[in-house]
């Protein structure tokens, strides 16, 4: 699907040309600016139940939006994210794609967005009890918070907490300490998610929970 990803890794958004008959569903609020004559229609983010198990455990709006065009000429939509970051984008063959809780941007048809366990781990390691799998055939777009750095792994690979932005299927999570025990818990590093398999996976370079441990002592010190 024809898109243009712009505004620098720091503030990025996404041109879409809509051509007579497009759609592309987005998250609710992506949405920036569209041109005349696309038309917009909301409904639950996967029915009714499953739009509040998204909201509440996938960090995902209770509503998505489908944006069509219903003219006979081409028309552009731009899509942005709240947080401040890059937007990526992937082309979906027939495959699964696992990502973090809060980053769906929007997709084109023939992919589906669903909520699956992603494990004790997982939700220590900061990155939730659930995680958020895309899959089917078709283009996605997410956004990080802050750059995205991208890594091709076979085997093991250690990350910080927060910083796993998205991963294949054939990526599996543990959980571990970032050293010794004192180490661990007074170096600042605490817990790690290590990855095991090959693949092809994406860091955000800041992360939110890394954001509100610098705000808060500004905050109530």
């Amino acid at each position: 699907m024809e898109h243009d990803i712009k505004g620098g890794p720091g503030f990025s958004y996404v041109e879409i040309p809509l051509p007579p008959g497009g759609e592309v569903i987005t998250e609710s609020g992506a949405m920036a600016s569209m041109d005349g004559g696309i038309e917009l229609k909301t409904k639950f983010n996967g029915g009714f139940l499953g739009g509040l198990l998204m909201k509440f455990l996938g960090k995902e709006s209770l509503f998505i939006n489908t944006l069509s065009n219903t003219t006979e000429t081409s028309k552009t939509v731009i899509l942005t994210q709240n947080s401040p970051g890059e937007v990526c984008s992937v082309n979906l063959q027939n495959e699964n794609l696992y990502i973090q809780p809060g980053s769906f941007l929007a997709a084109s048809n023939g992919v589906k967005l669903g909520l699956r366990w992603a494990g004790f781990s997982s939700w220590i390691g900061g990155e939730g009890l659930f995680r958020i799998k895309i899959f089917g055939t078709g283009f996605v777009w997410y956004g990080a918070y802050g750059a995205v750095v991208e890594k091709e792994i076979d085997g093991d690979y250690l990350v910080d907490t927060g910083h796993l932005l998205a991963y294949p299927g054939s990526i599996k999570l543990r959980l571990q300490l970032s050293g010794g025990l004192f180490s661990s818990f007074f170096g600042g590093e605490g817990f790690l998610l290590r990855l095991e398999g090959k693949g092809k996976i994406k860091l955000q370079s800041r992360s939110l929970g890394g954001l509100a441990n610098w705000l808060n002592p500004r905050f109530w010190g």
